[in-house]
């Protein structure tokens, strides 16, 4: 039902737990490719141009967002055309703080070669490679997303930030709003919380 097109550090663990509430079925997110350590390479070998067959790897699943599936929008939206296109983006600064501080330190940590492989090669074919260089994450930020407001209609997409709460995506996808606050999680702090400290 949902293709989330936004990066990382964009509000994604609480789409994924606000999804799972609304469509009541499993939100494919990187905490995923952490139970599903199989998936690995086969989102390296899609990050090097062999895609996997998409609906076999999202079976079971009414949404994707996070990185990696958000670094393959593209192919995700057209193999299910009647999904929503859900941008989540945040100011570029913000962004670059919390994901500077959080995910790609991590990935200098990462639990094996063939997850740090996954990991850098998809940031160099489909992000940058100079993830710690401030100027050409935030270059590869708003590129990333120039890109998916281009090339989606505007009928498809819904461009959200995480202030927007359950209103505009419960719109978007025709579903009551729930009575309840909005998820809130994976701050800077509780991502860092659950890495295992540095030797």
């Amino acid at each position: 039902r949902v293709v989330g097109a936004g990066v990382g550090r964009t509000g994604t663990l609480s789409l994924k737990v606000a999804l799972e509430r609304l469509l009541g079925a499993p939100c494919y997110h990187m905490m995923e490719v952490f139970g599903h350590p199989d998936h690995v390479p086969l989102w390296r070998d899609a990050a090097r141009g062999k895609m996997p067959d998409w609906k076999a790897l999202m079976h079971g699943y009414a949404a994707a967002v996070d990185w990696p599936a958000s670094a393959f929008w593209p192919e995700l939206a057209r193999a299910f055309p009647d999904a929503l296109v859900l941008l989540s983006v945040r100011d570029a600064d913000a962004w670059w703080r919390s994901a500077n501080g959080t995910i790609f330190p991590a990935t200098e940590r990462s639990p094996s070669e063939l997850w740090r492989s996954m990991i850098e090669e998809m940031f160099a074919s489909r992000f940058t490679s100079e993830i710690r260089d401030r100027d050409a994450s935030i270059a590869a930020f708003e590129r990333h997303n120039a890109r998916v407001r281009a090339e989606i209609p505007a009928r498809r997409l819904l461009e959200w930030r995480p202030g927007d709460g359950w209103e505009p995506i419960c719109r978007a996808l025709e579903l009551p709003i729930p009575a309840e606050p909005f998820p809130h999680t994976n701050t800077t702090a509780e991502f860092n919380a659950r890495l295992p400290s540095s030797a």
